[in-house]
């Protein structure tokens, strides 16, 4: 009787992808519903968040491969060029960071009632979501930027 259960239970969590997510954090880490969901929305909120730092960042580097071609001709170190690069696209991510912690120091209190286990100014999830996109933002700016100074200049110089 009870494996036919299981076997039900297993049929119907594999039809359902989104809801086996949610049980089997349930389950498995004796958590309640609300905040399983929130859980992976939480997940799914920084993967995004991180997504579109990286792209926005990597895209602006990339915009920027005359201006780095020029500066190498004129003599710029690229090693200077790739820390000025780098330290624009880190300059723009601080800003926007302290932007969110201080958004999210004012939206925390609302969702109090929800949170489970976790005061709603944990300096840990602030500190770790904050870091995690400083890293992404790193990377967003150093590879284009790496990328855009190993192409030669007058060919940087020729694309319009």
């Amino acid at each position: 009787m009870l494996l036919r259960e299981i076997r039900y239970a297993v049929r119907s969590l594999s039809r359902a992808k989104g809801f086996a997510i949610v049980a089997i954090l349930c389950l498995g880490l004796g958590i309640g519903i609300n905040t399983a969901i929130f859980s992976v929305i939480g997940v799914i909120g920084v993967l995004l968040a991180s997504t579109g730092v990286y792209g926005v960042l990597a895209y602006s580097v990339s915009q920027r491969t005359q201006e780095i071609g020029v500066r190498v001709t004129l003599g710029a170190g690229r090693n200077h060029v790739l820390k000025l690069i780098v330290g624009q696209g880190l300059a723009l991510t601080t800003t926007g960071v302290v932007i969110g912690l201080v958004l999210a120091a004012f939206g925390t209190p609302l969702t109090r009632s929800l949170l489970y286990n976790v005061s709603p100014f944990d300096p840990f999830s602030f500190i770790a979501v904050s870091l995690l996109l400083v890293v992404v933002a790193l990377v967003a700016s150093y590879v284009p930027a790496r990328r855009a100074m190993k192409v030669d200049p007058v060919v940087a110089l020729r694309q319009e």
